[in-house]
């Protein structure tokens, strides 16, 4: 098996929001995934006393203990556990009700020998090789469907369409969340290669269109995940202003995180 990690931050002096982890039994069958994008908070207030990257610590660490001591709990289920022991770790210091408190994005991967399972909320990447080189990507896509207008604001997205029907889910403080995300389970012998992204790595292909998403396996595969994010980073600064049409990114440099196995 051969693993990568990478996980970079969009400034140098600001942390990273984003959590990432490979968890391998000590059985030595099979493994697992996670990975998570803390959303930035506004300048407003999360009514939190905590930051981002303690809320991705304790989320991700809950789910990399859950996603291997618990084979035979369903990712949603291990997603739904986490979250509700991160809240209870804050719940009486912090006002858990307020539409900014912590929250990411998340990526999970379990593999045995029998199955692969993936589970995908909100707006980070999860792609799938098969054994004959075709890719799939997982995505949840509800908050791309979203209008730009809609998206005006942070008070016009937090009052109206975050963690709301209609609009798009993120891992908070509710642990009902787990079963709005995009989940699945496919035979072993059907993947060959899982590789998660973060959005700020999944630039390469929604921001700046330098391939598809089987080229983007295909370099990190050759060339290594911290080419990827090199790579996004010479394309951020070449476009520091945000000119191009399809740019709409809504920072110049974002946390950028890859995961890659080969199974």
């Amino acid at each position: 098996m051969r693993t990568e990690l990478v996980s970079e931050p969009g400034l140098a002096d600001h942390p990273n929001e984003d959590f990432a982890s490979v968890g391998l039994p000590a059985s030595g069958q099979g493994g697992s995934l996670v990975v998570l994008d803390g959303v930035t908070p506004p300048r407003t207030g999360t009514g939190c006393l905590h930051s981002v990257p303690w809320f991705t610590g304790r989320l991700g660490g809950a789910l990399t203990e859950l996603t291997v001591s618990l084979p035979d709990v369903p990712l949603a289920e291990a997603l739904s556990r986490a979250i509700a022991r991160t809240s209870a770790a804050h719940a009486e210091t912090c006002d858990l009700s307020h539409p900014r408190t912590p929250q990411a994005t998340v990526v999970l991967a379990r593999w045995s020998p029998a199955a692969a399972e993936y589970l995908v909320l909100s707006d980070s990447a999860l792609l799938v090789e098969a054994p004959d080189g075709g890719v799939a990507a997982v995505l949840d896509d509800r908050l791309a469907r979203l209008p730009r207008s809609a998206l005006a604001t942070d008070a016009l997205v937090d009052a109206g369409f975050r963690n709301k029907e209609g609009g798009f889910f993120t891992a908070a403080a509710d642990p009902a969340v787990a079963a709005r995300a995009v989940t699945g389970v496919l035979p072993r012998g059907e993947v060959r290669t899982l590789a998660a992204l973060t959005d700020g790595a999944a630039r390469w292909v929604e921001t700046f269109r330098e391939g598809d998403w089987t080229d983007c396996l295909a370099l990190v595969r050759k060339q290594g995940a911290q080419a990827l994010v090199d790579r996004v980073r010479e394309l951020e600064r070449a476009d520091a202003a945000g000119r191009r049409e399809f740019l709409g990114r809504g920072k110049t440099h974002d946390d950028a995180t890859v995961v890659y196995a080969e199974l």
